[in-house]
């Protein structure tokens, strides 16, 4: 199957790979010269057969709609547009419609992975009619982890990325329990040794997990993460999962905590924030703050996710 990809960045690049190595053909465009197949998003279309369909990973907000709005004038009735980014799902429904205007399909995929999705593969959650969605099948086949799970085609457009919206804020009250339990551990004057605590947990236990296992290799790393300021930012993927909950008169106390919490990181070097720091790190390839570099000076805007790699 042929299918074009616009955004060869950490996941994108990584997405490109992954297909080629199942036989299909990729197309890609990115606005790096040194990533792009081809020169201009127009040429992208023009190496492509009928019915088309074309990847968009960019990141959420502005980027995307520019460049649906370019691939909207560039596509033909038939071909198919897939928001594989950390779109909001209102945009989706927006898209899908201004795309359907044209005869366009579209599909959103919340699409997590991080930077070890190349090796293991890649969740997906998919919304979108049926036929747009099993048209496509070789190429989620391709990208999702081997085995029978790890994909799922969760409803109509929209449902894709609001189930990847949930599965971020898990995420995040994940991150945040882990965080608050080494903080706790790294206090007391009784255990000395936290880091071999967390991996003693690897294995028996009913908190073991891939969180946890990367928790260890960030203590590995930095044993009591000295080197790391105590900053964490927020990719707004938390924030409209707590404005879902609000809407729908859904009580979310442990996922609206863990978003709280990254916000008192910006006022000040929290302990805890440094382990969010670090699985964020080790997870998706996130920029850290260092121990002597001071906060950002513009924190993540709400609602404009910094990037497609997740939370």
């Amino acid at each position: 199957m042929q299918i074009g990809l616009v955004g060869l960045g950490k996941m994108g690049g990584n997405m490109r790979e992954r297909i080629r190595a199942a036989g299909h053909t990729v197309v890609g465009y990115d606005t790096n010269p040194d990533l792009s197949d081809v020169g201009h998003l127009a040429d992208l279309v023009g190496r492509l057969d009928g019915p088309r369909a074309v990847w968009v990973m960019v990141p959420a907000g502005t980027v995307t709609q520019h460049v649906i709005d370019q691939l909207g004038s560039l596509l033909k009735p038939g071909d198919t547009v897939i928001d594989g980014g950390n779109s909001r799902w209102t945009d989706d429904e927006k898209h899908a419609k201004e795309l359907g205007a044209r005869g366009i399909g579209f599909v959103d995929a919340g699409v997590s992975g991080g930077v070890w999705g190349l090796e293991h593969g890649y969740a997906l959650m998919v919304g979108g009619e049926e036929e747009d969605v099993q048209r496509l099948k070789p190429i989620f086949d391709a990208l999702k982890p081997d085995g029978p799970y790890g994909y799922v085609h969760a409803g109509r457009v929209g449902a894709g990325h609001f189930a990847k919206m949930v599965h971020n804020g898990i995420e995040y009250a994940m991150m945040q329990a882990y965080a608050e339990g080494w903080e706790l551990l790294e206090k007391v004057d009784s255990v000395d040794n936290v880091r071999e605590v967390f991996r003693s947990w690897q294995n028996g236990t009913v908190i073991r997990s891939w969180l946890l296992d990367l928790a260890v290799d960030a203590l590995d790393e930095d044993v009591h993460l000295e080197k790391l300021r105590g900053y964490a930012d927020d990719s707004g993927e938390g924030r409209w999962t707590v404005e879902a909950a609000i809407d729908n008169a859904v009580p979310l106390p442990a996922i609206t905590a863990s978003l709280f919490a990254r916000f008192s990181s910006r006022q000040e070097d929290s302990p805890q924030m440094k382990m969010v720091a670090a699985l964020r790190k080790q997870f998706g390839g996130h920029a850290v703050a260092s121990a002597d570099q001071p906060d950002p000076e513009t924190p993540a805007a709400p609602g404009s996710p910094e990037s497609p790699d997740g939370a």
